[in-house]
């Protein structure tokens, strides 16, 4: 599985936690409104931001079993809990070999955030029919789909929206991933089983102002296009070249689509 920094994920929390779908939040609170407790076991947790985005949502009494195969993400993660009231567990697990293992024990919920488009179309399957056998909802954030809106335009940038798409294609860990196809997959994936679905918009979007994001996004993007070989490598440079500059200026906007949604079954557990 590809790993994310502690800096990368510090710098995306706050954007992260602004663009969650409020109607999909609402939903994951309402399922839980009742119970005086909740289990819950975040896949691909990073450094804990969705248990700090969604705890605050969630019946006081929780219990967390934050799963990573970073043991420094973890290190952070495991720093969340405050008992009696939250306890959290941190666990090393390979979601590939050992996904089973991480689901088993008391759970009431699965979350997970910026994790389905890095996975297999084999792997969903395999989480869909798990989390079906043991009746679990899922709430599964901030899942890219494919969407790059730059202002003010530049006529590279399709280009580079194209290949970087195409490079979410690329294993990521869990065999070749879906990329921007994860969320329509995941969807379809549950409705078969029988959920009902909550879904929503959990776009980025990006002002003049945010520099530091934008310009480690671009980067990365340069980057990825450099990796595939399709396209020349100066023009990818030039492209990078140009955007930088409308950064400096004070000039660059960005928007970054992503898709929000909460599976949960029809029928109570």
């Amino acid at each position: 599985m590809s790993g994310f920094s502690a800096t990368w994920l510090a710098m995306r929390e706050p954007y992260d936690a602004q663009a969650r779908d409020g109607t999909v939040l609402n939903a994951v609170a309402a399922a839980f409104r009742h119970q005086p407790s909740i289990s819950v076991v975040d896949l691909g947790c990073g450094t804990g931001a969705t248990l700090r985005e969604i705890g605050p949502r969630l019946p006081a009494r929780q219990n967390w079993r934050l799963v990573d195969h970073d043991l420094g993400l973890l290190a952070h993660a495991a720093t969340l809990s405050r008992p009696p009231d939250l306890t959290v567990v941190a666990r090393t697990v390979d979601l590939v070999r050992d996904l089973e293992m991480a689901l088993d024990g008391p759970v009431d919920l699965i979350t997970m955030s910026a994790l389905l488009d890095l996975v297999s179309a084999e792997w969903l399957e395999r989480f869909v029919t798990e989390a079906a056998a043991r009746r679990l909802p899922v709430y599964a954030a901030l899942s890219y789909d494919g969407k790059i809106m730059l202002e003010p335009g530049d006529p590279f940038d399709h280009e580079i929206a194209e290949a970087v798409n195409r490079h979410q294609h690329r294993d990521k860990g869990f065999g070749p991933a879906l990329g921007p196809d994860a969320a329509a997959h995941a969807a379809a994936g549950f409705e078969r089983v029988g959920y009902k679905l909550v879904r929503g918009r959990s776009d980025w979007v990006f002002a003049a102002r945010d520099r530091a994001i934008q310009s480690e996004l671009l980067a990365g993007w340069a980057t990825a296009a450099q990796e595939l070989g399709e396209l020349p490598a100066r023009c990818i440079d030039d492209w990078l070249a140009r955007r930088r500059d409308l950064l400096a200026a004070g000039r660059s906007t960005m928007g970054v689509g992503h898709v929000d949604l909460f599976a949960a079954p029809m029928a109570t557990r």
